[in-house]
């Protein structure tokens, strides 16, 4: 029988924390299921007359924090004879993630499945993608113009600013009723009127946390993970100080999950972290969801598991 081949394109495996990392939970279950695992950062990829390729690392993995990895070996691959890449690079998604996708289709139609598909991370910019679903987001305005945002402040007085491209609650700003700083920071995220931005009505239910619901092919984990804001924060962001509560998933948010999660499979998208605040989606994650340890340790499930036997139908 043919090895099971998987790489995994990621940021440097050097600098992770395997309790949070779910690349790593993802790593681990491959292994148990008798892949090899190599792993690949986004610099190594390369095309020669339209082969895709890469420098990689063969390694396994150990759950233990001392030395949670080894390489086995060097070598390059050919991305395209891979049985499974999961592309797994943080964003922000800048150019050269851009380039990434490319390369990744190039595997794609040499026969490696990549998860999540090239082309639907290229089409699905984490906050636009909400945009498709108007009936489960808060009063949502994409702009560049200065003049939209004091008109959306004037409306709901208290609203959340960001931009496109941000990630871990990176260039989030709050502006309450007395809208102070409104016009720099409308300057600031638009880069004066030549790009877009986000702004969305506040929703005081932050304070019981932003949820971090996960789907798995067509199905809605029933367990998540809330991020709730450090004192005198607005972000529930981890990378922001927040920190996390995992927690069920309640009737109310498992319906508007499970309506989303029923699109995804059609769109090449097994894996997607689904932000939401109340009953409200503000972020659909595809790139790089996470959350993942820290679900499967408060609850019996895992996870990952769903994700091969979700990528293991499709091999």
């Amino acid at each position: 029988m043919a090895v099971k081949k998987l790489a995994v394109v990621m940021d440097p495996i050097s600098a992770i924390n395997i309790k949070k990392d779910t690349s790593f939970a993802m790593m681990l279950e491959a292994q148990r299921r008798g892949y090899e695992i190599h792993y690949v950062e986004q610099k190594d990829m390369s095309i020669d007359n339209g082969l895709a390729l890469a420098s990689s690392k063969s390694i396994r993995v150990t759950d233990k924090q001392a030395q949670y990895y080894e390489v086995l070996s060097e070598q390059e691959i050919t991305l395209g004879d891979m049985s499974v890449i999961l592309m797994r690079k943080d964003p922000p998604f800048d150019s050269e993630f851009l380039y990434a996708t490319h390369i990744l289709e190039l595997a794609e139609k040499a026969g490696a499945l990549v998860v999540n598909k090239p082309q639907a991370l290229r089409d699905f910019n984490e906050k636009l993608f909400t945009a498709l679903y108007p009936q489960f987001i808060p009063d949502t305005l994409v702009t560049t113009k200065k003049s939209d945002f004091k008109a959306f402040h004037a409306k709901h007085k208290d609203i959340i600013c960001k931009p496109l491209d941000g990630m871990g609650g990176t260039s989030i700003f709050r502006v309450s009723e007395d809208g102070t700083n409104l016009g720099v920071i409308s300057e600031v995220l638009t880069d004066n009127g030549k790009k877009h931005a986000m702004v969305q009505r506040y929703m005081p239910e932050i304070k019981q946390g932003d949820k971090r619901i996960l789907l798995v092919d067509c199905e809605v984990i029933p367990y998540c993970l809330a991020r709730l804001p450090a004192a005198n924060e607005t972000r529930g962001n981890l990378a922001a100080g927040g920190s996390g509560e995992p927690q069920q998933v309640n009737d109310e948010d498992m319906k508007v999950a499970a309506a989303i999660a029923k699109d995804m499979p059609d769109r090449g998208i097994l894996f997607v972290g689904l932000d939401m605040i109340g009953n409200k989606v503000t972020e659909i994650n595809i790139t790089s969801p996470t959350c993942v340890r820290e679900i499967e340790a408060a609850y019996p499930i895992n996870i990952c598991g769903k994700l091969f036997d979700a990528i293991e139908k499709r091999l």
